[in-house]
């Protein structure tokens, strides 16, 4: 009698994992399995059993139904998601001559794929630049500002020589981007950004900071935070502050590495809320190469975390090598 009365719910565990066609032979398994029993021992109450069998059988198969066209939706949407991705942050060579690149992402939400962090690197004759930024909101909207930061930056890196002439075209990008939102969105749709140069052939690198978390130097067993000695105004608020920008230029030595990062990177906490210390991290770190500088931070912020991140994470890690000789 036991056994009988778990029968009903065969089928409906079974539409958690399985298509609509093997639910329902289960489920009609289980009825003929009712009804032998039913014929063995005649007083189980079959009528009333088979009945609920094939009540739960018939719920169970609409119920895989409906999970599997979520599935597919689902699907659809992280294909869509890749392809932003790819858009917005796609792949970059690994090495600009002497200099090599590499880069990391990590969304808060596995679903989500994508967010407003963005960055980029790209060859020019000027030296190779760098992005790095971080877009004020979520959703689309910071998105599609992200998208418009990077496709500018790729044009104006080769057609402007001076990195304060890029800022100011990423400025006009997300001042345009910004304005087909309604005036309240405004506030919420401001950028951090990070623009770096390093010439060819190397001696040094300069930097523009606009309001973004200041890079991380490690070189010689010594680290130095790149500060910027006069802040330059946050992208879409320069009509409101001014845009002037400032320029620093730092030692960037062979074998040095540099690491630029987003907010998510320092702001990640442990279960006591406290956030994760990158200087401290950063001086512990020999890494042999940019890959293996940001492996390792991918996962000592997943172990610090307890595995879970609250905001998107962007990196950038470079490394200069010495010139080849002719």
């Amino acid at each position: 009698m036991a056994f009988s009365r778990i029968l009903p719910a065969a089928p409906a565990l079974a539409a958690a994992m399985w298509p609509v066609l093997p639910t329902v032979l289960l489920g009609t398994v289980c009825l003929f399995l009712m009804i032998g029993l039913g014929i063995v021992f005649p007083d189980l109450g079959t009528g009333y059993t088979a009945a609920g069998i094939v009540a739960v059988t018939v719920a169970a198969a609409y119920g895989s139904h409906v999970r599997l066209q979520r599935e597919r939706t689902l699907f659809q949407v992280r294909l869509v998601a890749d392809a932003a991705q790819q858009v917005v942050l796609g792949p970059m060579p690994r090495r600009f001559g002497d200099v090599e690149v590499e880069s990391l992402y990590v969304a808060a939400a596995a679903e989500a794929r994508i967010g407003g962090d963005f960055y980029e690197a790209v060859d020019t004759e000027y030296g190779v630049r760098l992005l790095i930024g971080d877009v004020r909101g979520k959703g689309l909207p910071a998105v599609g500002q992200a998208a418009a930061m990077v496709n500018c930056f790729r044009e104006a890196a080769h057609d402007e020589a001076e990195l304060g002439r890029v800022a100011r075209r990423l400025e006009a990008s997300s001042t345009r981007y910004s304005a087909a939102y309604p005036p309240g969105d405004l506030a919420e749709s401001f950028a951090t950004a990070l623009l770096a140069e390093i010439p060819h052939g190397g001696g040094g690198i300069a930097i523009l900071n606009c309001g973004h978390p200041p890079p991380l130097l490690l070189g010689r067993g010594e680290l130095r935070v790149l500060e910027p000695s006069d802040p330059s105004p946050l992208l879409n608020l320069a009509a409101l502050i001014g845009d002037h920008y400032t320029i620093d230029t730092f030692g960037f030595a062979p074998g040095d590495h540099l690491l630029l990062y987003t907010d998510g990177v320092t702001e990640a906490r442990d279960r006591d809320g406290v956030f994760f210390p990158l200087e401290d991290w950063m001086r512990r770190q020999r890494p042999a190469r940019p890959r293996e500088l940001l492996d390792g931070l991918h996962r000592d912020l997943l172990h610090y975390s307890g595995h879970g991140l609250d905001d998107d994470i962007a990196a950038l890690a470079v490394r200069a090598d010495a010139p080849e000789r002719a």
